[in-house]
Parts: C-alpha cells; structure tokens; sequence
C-alpha cells in the first residue's frame, strides 16, 4: 500500500498552466485506471486527465477555476500492491462486552429474522448536490460568461446535472431577463460583473499578446466570385448525395494550397525569441470556429494533400468536435497558416489578428451582388472581399499583395482549382 501523486501533465505547444474547469471524483471516491479525475482548460481545448492507476482518491490539488502550473500536484491517490484499489473496509460487528467476552467469542447471536421486502418507491430525481453542482465543461464556462450562479439553477437531466436548456429557461425567469412591459424608457442602473475565465481568458491573452508582439498590417483585395459560386452550386447539385457539400471555405483553402509553393514565406511559423523563421512544406490550416465558449482554431493538416470534398468533410467535422468540446490536443495545435470567416455576417472589411506564431492569416468578408464594369457595360456581379494581415517582420507588403493576388487568381478561374 502507498501513496501515488499524480502531477498535471505536459499538454504541449509551451504551455504552462491550465484552468481547473472540473472535477471527476471527490476524496474518499474509488477509482479505476483509466477513469477520468478531471477536466482542464487549456488556450486550445478542454483536456480530460485520466487515472494511470486505480486506488482511492486522498486530496484534491486544487479548486475548480485556479490555474494549475504543469508539473504541480493534481490529486494523491492511496493505492495498494500493483497498482489495485485498496477494497473498502468491510463493516465491523459489534465488540464483545467486557461482562461475557468468552460467550461472545463462541456462541454467534442468532440472525435476525429477514424483514420483508419494502414496496419499491417510485422514481425520484436525485436532489442536486449541495456542493458543487453538475455540469459540462462548457455549460459551466457558458453560464460564467453569462454571470450564472449554477447553484441557482435546477438541473433537468437524471442525475441532476445542469444543461444548456437549463440556462436559457433560467435566463427566461429572472427578474433581470423581464422586459419593463411600459417601463420602455426607464432608466437602468444594473450592473452585472463577469468573469474572464478559461477560454474567453486565454483567448484575451493570446490576443493581446499577439497584438503586442507582432506589426500588423492588413491588406484588402476584392475578388468576383460569380463563375466560383455558379460552379459550387452545380457541383453540389450534381453531386449532392455522393459527395461532401462543398461550401465556399474549402475551395478557399485550395487557393491557398496552389499559392504556398510560390510564397513560402507565407506558409510560416516565427519564433521572434530565437529569431527563426520555419518555412512549412504542408499546409496546415487553422479554421477559426466560433464557439459557445469562444473562438477555436482547429487544424485541417495536409491540405496540400486534400481534394475540395475531402477538405469539406474534415473542416465539418474539425468544427463540430470544437463545438462539442470533443476537439483533441493535436486536433487544436500546429497550425501554419489561418482561415477566418463570419460567414453572412463577414461586413465589408476586417482586420484579422494573426494567430501566432504563425505569420498570416486570410480573412473571409460577405458576398454581396452589386454593379461591375465589365466589357464596358455595367453588370450584376457577386463579389467578396478578402481581408489578410501579415507579420511585416517577416512579410512585406509587395509579397503579402502577390500572395493574394495569386489566391484571387485561382478563385476567378475556378477551373484552376480542380486542374492537375
């Protein structure tokens, strides 16, 4: 028998803290190999940190929401001979009086009588817990954001654990969520205080980082895509329920795909301390997603080594794991160069901020149909900015314009992308 001490793992790409989000077991729980103990937060993903033994849990290293540096104590596991969980402590009988300690010792007192079996009672839902209460990783990050105290809210699953739905029927019950009714222009002096935790804090971080580090500038270019989206339209109608549904993203990616073997210097990593440029052969996209937690970066990896369908599947389902929490530590990181888009909602221009240490990232602005001189007559065409920024340390401006140059080129010759 011994005590095991399992220490917060190396979860790679420098890090050196995570956000304690939650915890799997309490002290005095019995847990396998292999059971998860806890959730934790890195700038990328949530991370589940597994039991390398089995035993029973003696102290917990820390609360839900403190940062947690790697290699700090996690939890102390009580474990017996090779690893196996020490067997609980089998219930005492009852000490042998001092007054008939030889009576006790051989004559065994009669069992008692098996009383009947109780009518089943119906089935109740577990009342919530008074400590913490249950909930995922990401309804808990979601209910900070929004400034919910989850021990306000009546979970509706089985086990009393708080769901999304939960929140929003909370949301619709506060007083504070209640129009005024004629009230229409009263004045409000309400204040609500939030926190800036887990994704939201590391998303902040990197940014302001980035920003510090790093000369931005942004280069904006307009491209037609007309002849693009009539193709896109033909070949999902063709091909509908064969293939991938091919949206405007992946044929992005293949411009840019075709233009990296041109401009390697785009296709970049930059370690500024060391002073190294990394000039990558594959291209591994970063496809910022939004998320109820904030904003994720998935990685497409070899795109270079993609079709459109096949980048199509991926990016869908890169996106729905970040969505779901599910996304993995190597799903999350390596990327060498990023695609952002707001979709509907992408306005008339942006400034990207780049996601070090990459060096570029390619911005995706709306569609929108408007007048164009072509052939000197005015025409209806379908046009779309695209807003990049670029690390000028490494990119100059001419290079930067050539690179998307390169990029529109392939967009409005939409054979391009598919000629071998």
């Amino acid at each position: 028998m011994g005590t095991h001490t399992i220490k917060m793992p190396d979860l790679g790409e420098g890090i050196a803290e995570v956000e304690l989000v939650a915890w799997r077991v309490q002290p005095g729980d019995t847990v396998a190999e292999d059971q998860v103990l806890a959730d934790v937060m890195t700038d990328k993903a949530t991370v589940e940190i597994p039991s390398p033994v089995a035993g029973r849990v003696l102290a917990l290293g820390g609360e839900v929401g403190q940062l947690v540096a790697v290699g700090a104590e996690l939890i102390r596991i009580d474990v017996g001979a090779g690893g196996e969980a020490v067997p609980a402590a089998p219930a005492r009988a009852p000490a042998p009086t001092s007054a008939s300690p030889a009576a006790a010792a051989t004559t065994p007192a009669p069992a008692p009588a098996p009383a009947p079996a109780p009518a089943p009672a119906p089935a109740e839902r577990p009342p919530p817990s008074a400590g913490k209460p249950l909930a995922a990783p990401a309804v808990r990050h979601r209910a900070a954001v929004l400034g919910i105290d989850l021990q306000q809210v009546p979970g509706s699953a089985a086990d009393g654990r708080i769901l999304h739905e939960d929140l929003d029927a909370w949301l619709v019950r506060r007083p504070a969520a209640r129009a005024p009714g004629a009230a229409r222009y009263a004045e409000r002096n309400d204040e609500e205080a939030v926190p800036v935790t887990g994704v939201r804090r590391r998303i902040a971080q990197r940014m302001q980082d980035a920003m510090r580090r790093i000369p931005h500038f942004t280069y904006v270019e307009e491209i037609d895509v007309t002849e693009l989206e009539l193709l896109r339209a033909r070949i999902n109608e063709r091909w509908g329920g064969e293939r991938a549904h091919l949206t405007l993203l992946p044929l992005l990616v293949r411009a840019i795909v075709l233009a990296v073997p041109r401009f390697p210097q785009i296709n970049a990593r930059f370690d500024d301390e060391a002073g190294i440029v990394t000039r990558h052969g594959a291209v591994h996209v970063g496809i910022a997603t939004q998320t109820a937690v904030g904003l994720m970066v998935p990685v497409l990896r070899h795109a270079e080594a993609r079709d459109p369908w096949s980048s199509a599947t991926e990016i869908a389902r890169l996106a729905e794991a970040a969505r779901a929490g599910r996304a993995t530590r190597d799903e999350m990181s390596g990327s060498t160069i990023t695609v952002t888009s707001l979709g509907a909602l992408g306005g008339i221009a942006s400034t990207p901020i780049i996601n070090a240490p990459e060096v570029a990232i390619v911005g995706v602005n709306r569609i929108v149909q408007r007048p164009v001189m072509q052939g000197g007559a005015v025409v209806a065409r379908r046009m779309m900015n695209l807003s990049s920024s670029f690390d000028h340390r490494v990119v100059d401006g001419q290079l930067a314009a050539e690179f998307v140059q390169a990029v529109r080129a392939s967009l409005e010759c939409p054979a391009l992308l598919f000629a071998e």
